[in-house]
This record gives structure tokens, C-alpha cells and sequence, in this order.
């Protein structure tokens, strides 16, 4: 078990590094496919996935002793697979406006996406715990000293990850959208 909360955290902090630089760099600030007609559909599907997962970072990491949380959490995960899918299957076209998806994009989308999903398999490995009498969900992880590095971390990531899903909502409004443009960073 100790193992396993080193690797859901190292899995966490991947994913949310790598999601920053896709979700906020490239997609909002480089791309800005929130104004591309042909990417808005595109854009909505991020956002919807940015706001599933603080959702998810909440009720599974963060709500790991409440099992009420789990369930509502397994609901927000399956809806963030189905959003995923519909997310992969426009992404061709759309961002034709661009000449197709860079390859290196795609390759980071995996690793996202990976690291995203391991996170979650790492944590139901911690979480559920399957007897000769059936499935138990565990609620007391204090005795494990791991914990409480998984614990803060989450906690770290949530603040972090609820701006990002009000950010891909903000850029929706004309007048921030805006201000929004006015960011330039001399390296892009």
C-alpha cells in the first residue's frame, strides 16, 4: 500500500503538470481553439473535462475515507471516459484550421490521458479490496505513512485545477476573452 500512494501521487502530479501545459498553453493560450469556429466543440469537451476532473480530484483523492464520494466519483469517471471519446473523435477535424494535430501533441495527449487514467486505476488498487466475502471499500489509511504525502498533494492540485476549469469557462465571455488575448509571453 505504501508503494502504491507514492505512485498515485508521482501519477497525479504527472498528469496535472502535463494537462497544464496542454490544456492551458497549448490549447487556450497557443491555439486558442476557443476561437476557432471549427474547435469550439473541441473546447467544450476540454472544459467539460477540466470541471470532471476537480470533480474526480475531490471525491476519490481527496474524499478517499468517504465511500459516498467514491461512488459519486466512479459516476464522474465514467462520464469523463465517454467526453474523452467524443473529445478523440472530433479532434480531427477539428483542428484542420491548423493543418491536422502535431504529432508531438498527439503523443502528449497519450501520455495524459495515461497518466490521468493510471491514476485512477493506482487508487482503486488502494481503495478496493476484494475478500472471499466480497468487495470491501477501505476508509482508514492514517497507518500508512505514504498517506499523508498522497493527501497533501491532492489537496495542492484541487485549487490548481478548479482555476484551469473556471479558465476554460472565462474565455467563453467576450470581454474577458479579450483581456485574455492581450497575454503575450515572449517565448511563443
Amino acid at each position: 500500500m505504501e508503494t502504491a500512494f507514492i505512485i498515485c501521487t508521482l501519477l497525479l502530479v504527472l498528469y496535472s503538470a502535463l494537462a497544464l501545459f496542454d490544456g492551458v498553453f497549448l490549447h487556450l493560450y497557443k491555439y486558442r481553439l476557443h476561437e476557432h469556429k471549427e474547435s469550439k466543440f473541441e473546447h467544450l469537451a476540454h472544459t467539460i473535462r477540466a470541471v470532471l476532473f476537480s470533480g474526480i480530484l475531490y471525491t476519490l483523492f481527496i474524499g478517499i475515507e468517504n465511500n459516498n464520494l467514491f461512488f459519486i466519483g466512479i459516476v464522474l469517471i465514467f462520464l469523463d471516459i465517454i467526453v474523452m471519446i467524443i473529445d478523440a473523435y472530433v479532434e480531427k477535424d477539428s483542428r484542420e484550421f491548423m493543418g491536422g494535430l502535431p504529432r508531438w501533441e498527439y503523443i502528449t495527449h497519450l501520455l495524459v490521458n495515461g497518466f490521468h487514467f493510471a491514476s485512477i486505476a493506482v487508487f482503486l488498487v488502494i481503495k478496493i479490496n476484494f475478500t472471499n466475502e466480497g468487495m470491501i471499500l477501505l476508509n482508514n489509511f492514517q497507518e500508512f505513512k505514504n498517506y499523508n504525502l498522497f493527501k497533501i498533494s491532492a489537496l495542492n492540485l484541487l485549487p490548481g485545477s478548479v482555476l484551469i476549469g473556471l479558465l476554460h469557462l472565462l474565455v467563453y465571455i467576450p470581454k474577458f476573452n479579450i483581456y485574455f488575448k492581450k497575454i503575450q509571453l515572449k517565448c511563443c
